[in-house]
């Protein structure tokens, strides 16, 4: 039997649609088109700046020179603030409000793979520093030629800063839950602005030099662009083999 066009719309819109399959809730982490390279040049420029340094030791010396200033110009509410983020951006703090987050994101939202992904965004920052501070292990500024040495740390963990890295990888992670929102611009804004807030109180404390904080932007970019390349190209089909009732708990029976 002949069938009109129209018969054919009106089956179109009332035959029933199959459930989307796992994969469509895929989430991508945003990244740029060209990925592979902009973070290869990035983890070069860390690269450079470590050589750098070792290269020329009298730059440490010039470098010195800025936490000694600040430490001379200490003032109360500015101690607090960075011995407040010094605390709250640490390793043992960082991590926890990282595996809370991510925890509320899969109970809340019922979304394993959205809360993977800022997990691993988050603390790719950290690796990525961990990485570089074995490859050049610079020594931190001597706190003995501090004025005032908030908190003295020494040992050759100090190219590039942890706590920079993983301001910078968490902004990377809270746009990522913004994106699409009308928050985004607004979170980028935010997580930019801390991070500097961070890298500037990393001097303030004395713990760093410049060329440390300036090399975690780069190396937590790095990081973050990177992760964002791979998990878009490789996560979609381990998801597909992840089953349903653990991706959505929502959607068990």
């Amino acid at each position: 039997m002949h069938r009109s066009a129209h018969d054919d719309r009106l089956n179109q819109h009332t035959a029933p649609t199959a459930p989307p399959a796992v994969g469509t809730q895929f989430r991508a982490l945003p990244q740029p088109r060209h990925w592979l390279p902009v973070g290869v040049m990035l983890c070069a420029a860390v690269v450079v700046l470590g050589i750098a340094v070792q290269l020329v030791p009298g730059d440490t010396t010039a470098e010195l020179g800025v936490d000694q200033n600040l430490s001379l110009h200490h003032v109360a509410a500015l101690t607090a603030v960075a011995m407040g983020i010094n605390l709250l951006f640490g390793p043992v703090v960082g991590l926890l409000l990282i595996a809370v987050t991510a925890l509320a994101i899969w109970l809340f939202r019922r979304d394993l793979v959205t809360a993977v992904a800022f997990g691993l965004t988050a603390c790719s920052g950290w690796v990525a520093s961990e990485a570089f501070k074995l490859l050049f292990a610079r020594q931190r500024p001597n706190p003995a030629l501090l004025f005032d040495p908030l908190a003295p740390e020494t040992g050759s963990n100090s190219f590039p800063s942890g706590h920079v890295s993983f301001a910078v990888a968490l902004a990377f992670a809270l746009y990522f839950l913004a994106r699409g929102t009308r928050w985004a611009r607004p979170v980028a804004v935010a997580g930019a602005a801390v991070a500097l807030i961070v890298a500037w109180s990393r001097l303030y404390v004395g713990v760093h030099y410049p060329t440390d904080v300036a090399a975690s932007f780069f190396a937590a970019s790095a990081a973050a662009i990177l992760l964002a390349g791979l998990w878009n190209r490789f996560a979609p089909a381990l998801v597909e083999r992840v089953p349903a009732r653990i991706l959505h708990p929502s959607r068990r029976a």
